[in-house]
């Protein structure tokens, strides 16, 4: 019933940002599955009154299976433990705690004053991957750093002379745009803009809630105002973050394009201003010296490398990752919750540098 909840959860992706996933199962005083449902931000009404709704009567004596603790606050919605409470439910199965200051706790507390069952770390590693970008945010202030790199086998991401359409194949270019689903922002450095002037856009097909946000950090501020990204500014947000001394009359010419020119003190200042936007999830997707950079500062949560079986070769072929890199094998970053999965005929690996935890 608890991973039917988690599943369940799952549903609201792209839906939901800023506030978590959640789902909910409630299950009659005989074991039948009597309500369900999960959050949607637009809809308002929260995973537990759906379920209950869908529920009726059959809730009294019953059991709901929540993906994350009911809150206890009035927000945008009233008190799900109130809803809970008031439809008689007997236990309440959550696997973690929700780490938003206004309910970390309070919830199950507020239902087992009112004599309710509460059980928790059900499944918890699971339930915190789920929301694994929500939990950073609210311990941190700065978004979930996920860095997407496609290489050959050798770990290149392109020949000497640049060419780098496409290392990976379809499949595993589809699975990049589920992550950009699944983002609040697409990052890039300013260089794989100049090579590639992509679009950065989100071509899964599936509902979002708020446009991706696409994000450039262009120290020296080259982007030109004929790129893609500044034809396109007005239909989906263009952030360009560059130092304080960058090209002004440049920067006046972007912010005519519709896009926001953004200056910083460091990589650090930049998550924290994207924090600010309630940004909880940033996909990084390059280059080399970008990711070099984030690795060096240790500001990424998790890592997918997407590994095509082909050799490019060639000494001046540029590497997957630049940056300052380990002087010892005792000192690279390791991974941690390591997965891999076929795409097509590329390889996806995905692990993180720091493992999300309740």
């Amino acid at each position: 019933m608890m991973r039917r909840a988690l599943e369940l959860a799952a549903g609201g992706r792209g839906q939901v940002s800023p506030a978590p996933l959640v789902g909910t199962v409630i299950v009659d005083a005989a074991g039948e599955i009597a309500g369900e449902g999960f959050y949607v931000y637009d809809q308002l009404k929260h995973a537990e009154t759906l379920a209950l709704e869908q529920a009726g009567e059959r809730a009294r004596g019953g059991t709901a299976y929540v993906s994350l603790e009911p809150h206890a606050h009035q927000g945008r919605t009233p008190p799900c433990t109130d809803a809970l409470i008031k439809a008689g439910i007997k236990r309440v199965v959550a696997p973690i705690e929700d780490p938003n200051p206004k309910v970390s706790g309070r919830g199950f507390a507020h239902l087992r004053e009112a004599g309710i069952e509460v059980c928790t770390q059900l499944l918890q590693r699971e339930a915190a991957q789920l929301n694994e970008a929500y939990i950073h945010f609210m311990r941190t202030g700065r978004p979930f750093v996920h860095l997407k790199l496609a290489s050959s086998l050798d770990g290149k991401i392109a020949t000497r002379t640049g060419d780098s359409r496409w290392i990976t194949g379809e499949q595993a270019r589809a699975r990049v745009h589920e992550f950009r689903y699944q983002s609040d922002a697409i990052i890039v450095g300013g260089g794989t803009v100049r090579a590639d002037d992509p679009l950065l856009t989100d071509r899964s097909g599936k509902k979002r809630r708020r446009p991706l946000v696409r994000v450039v950090i262009d120290q020296c501020l080259n982007l030109s105002p004929d790129s893609r990204l500044a034809k396109t500014a007005n239909e989906s947000p263009v952030l360009v973050f560059t130092r304080t001394d960058s090209d002004a009359s440049l920067a006046d010419a972007l912010r005519s394009c519709g896009i926001e020119v953004i200056t910083h003190t460091g990589l650090v200042s930049i998550l924290e201003k994207l924090g600010r936007r309630s940004l909880l999830n940033v996909l990084v997707e390059g280059g080399a010296v970008l990711a070099g950079l984030l690795l060096d500062a240790g500001l990424v949560n998790k890592v997918t490398f997407f590994v095509a079986p082909m050799i490019i070769g060639g000494h001046d072929a540029p590497s997957a990752i630049g940056g300052a890199g380990a002087d010892k094998l005792g000192d690279a970053l390791q991974l941690n919750e390591v997965e891999v999965e076929r795409r097509g005929r590329d390889l996806e690996v995905t692990g993180y540098l720091s493992v999300p935890s309740a």
